[in-house]
């Protein structure tokens, strides 16, 4: 009986996660204790960031909340940060959780319009370099005055339309009728080809949408929280901010988009997949029969979710109220008026976000962690005791690499914190202060992208429901990164060295 328990218990541990993942997550626990108390905390600090990120990696395996959750949770019980420290930074990262919460769910009651949207431009244009060009530019373009969370969540949405409609249609299903369409056993083996082509298809625009944010995100005062953060702490308002920041933000932005052709003409990295003529004709008869169908309550519905979307765009731009607020208000606007009064219907727009939301908050702590025990502040000390011509492209390399595995706007804050404290000291000039801030600005924004870690967008995308979909891990979102990490980190590393 005692083995026969003991065997449940082991099945149930993380589900039907592979026995070799279940090993190692319980290895990573022993270790850690052992590390800690041989080596110390900074060593067990630096193991739990790594073993975090491997969760991260092995996304697909097992959802990384649960064993990135226990780790988190070890460490509290071995004192490496407090439950204290871990509050504070979800309080200071409150409107980064607010909007998850609510923007996300917003941008679901959106989804018909985005998708007739997205689907006139997906039909419309042939060519895959023009698309995915206007994917980058577009995503850029709005990231630059939205905040790229939001941003990701519309492409996702779209991406999550396409898919669902050709699966359905594939399967024999009605593409209108909520059903499922991540299971391909009930799809005739003649589609599997056209359905991985189209997932490679999606894969390329959701990557070139999510690398968009990153080049839009760092122009503005408003494109990232770091800027606002480093923006506030410089005393630079929206125009000075993008003229400062703009001999590096606006060439790296030029040649983010050139690679994004380049990719699709060179089909390198993943990139240059077309859209399966048999899926164009689906999604087009789709597209056809809803505007044949489509009832006067559908087009008032749909009036009313463009009227939402302007009225987000505004309250966003204006800064009104926190962008999670916004967001409900959005919420509110749409199913008040087109009739969406069950409490069930309103809960399906809360699934994909709530566990990416709780997600974070492990993040955060992986976040607390760091700052406790001081991880990053040996290299802090050492990029300031550099030459002060050397200064700004090491900044922007070591914000860089550290952006890559922790979260940018964390680094920004102890970066930003430890140069003004040297500046107030005397021992810097306001100008090369000023140019130590662009270097930390660009150096969390560009680099980062180098990892789903980096970047909320591409963690938010990788932990979404299309991820798996489409089969984007985590080694596949590195791999495709990578062309744009490298032009966008060399590039932004000579414009902070040599153009400022």
């Amino acid at each position: 009986m005692s083995g026969s328990m003991a065997q449940a218990f082991a099945r149930n541990f993380l589900g039907n996660s592979p026995r070799w993942y279940k090993v190692c997550i319980v290895g990573f626990l022993i270790l850690n204790a052992l590390v800690l108390w041989t080596a110390g905390p900074v060593a067990a600090g630096w193991l739990l960031v790594l073993e975090f990120i491997f969760t991260l990696a092995m996304a697909l395996k097992c959802y990384p909340l649960m064993p990135g959750g226990l780790l988190l949770v070890e460490a509290l019980l071995l004192k490496m940060t407090t439950p204290q420290a871990l509050y504070d930074e979800l309080v200071h990262n409150f409107p980064v959780i607010l909007l998850l919460m609510f923007m996300v769910a917003g941008i679901y009651f959106m989804k018909d319009l985005l998708l007739f949207l997205f689907s006139r431009l997906l039909l419309g244009v042939r060519s895959k370099a023009l698309l995915s060009l206007m994917f980058c530019f577009l995503s850029a373009f709005l990231s630059a005055f939205l905040d790229a969370l939001t941003v990701t969540a519309v492409i996702i949405s779209a991406a999550v339309g396409f898919y669902s409609v050709y699966h359905r249609v594939a399967s024999g299903t009605d593409p209108r009728q909520d059903g499922e369409y991540g299971d391909d056993r009930h799809l005739p083996s003649l589609h599997h080809g056209d359905l991985d082509q189209f997932r490679a298809f999606l894969r390329s625009l959701l990557m070139h949408g999510a690398v968009g944010t990153a080049l839009g995100g760092v122009c503005t005062l408003v494109g990232e929280p770091q800027n606002l953060l480093i923006g506030h702490e410089m005393g630079w308002h929206f125009s000075e901010f993008f003229l400062k920041v703009a001999p590096v933000s606006l060439p790296v932005l030029v040649a983010g988009l050139v690679t994004c052709v380049l990719l699709e003409k060179l089909r390198w990295f993943g990139y240059g997949t077309l859209l399966p003529d048999n899926v164009r004709a689906v999604l087009a008869n789709y597209a056809a029969e809803d505007n044949a169908e489509r009832t006067s309550q559908q087009r008032a519905a749909l009036i009313v979710q463009g009227a939402a979307a302007l009225i987000l765009i505004a309250g966003l731009a204006f800064h009104v109220a926190e962008v999670g607020l916004i967001g409900l208000m959005v919420i509110v606007l749409i199913t008040a008026f087109t009739g969406i009064t069950d409490e069930h219907r309103l809960g399906n727009a809360f699934k994909d976000a709530m566990p990416f939301t709780a997600l974070l908050v492990v993040f955060f702590a992986v976040v607390a962690v760091i700052h406790d025990q001081q991880l990053f502040t040996p290299l802090i000390q050492w990029v300031l005791a550099l030459p002060a011509d050397q200064q700004p492209g090491m900044l922007f390399i070591a914000n860089g690499l550290l952006s890559a595995i922790s979260d940018n706007v964390f680094v920004a804050t102890i970066y930003i914190t430890e140069v003004k404290q040297a500046f107030l000291s005397g021992h810097m000039s306001r100008e090369h202060f000023e140019t130590l801030a662009i270097a930390i600005n660009t150096g969390t924004n560009l680099p980062s992208v180098a990892t789903p870690n980096g970047q909320a967008a591409f963690l938010f995308l990788l932990t979404s429901a299309i991820a798996p979909l489409v089969r984007l891990s985590y080694g596949r979102m590195v791999w495709m990164a990578l062309p744009y990490t490298m032009v966008m980190g060399v590039l932004g590393w000579y414009a902070v060295s040599y153009w400022l």
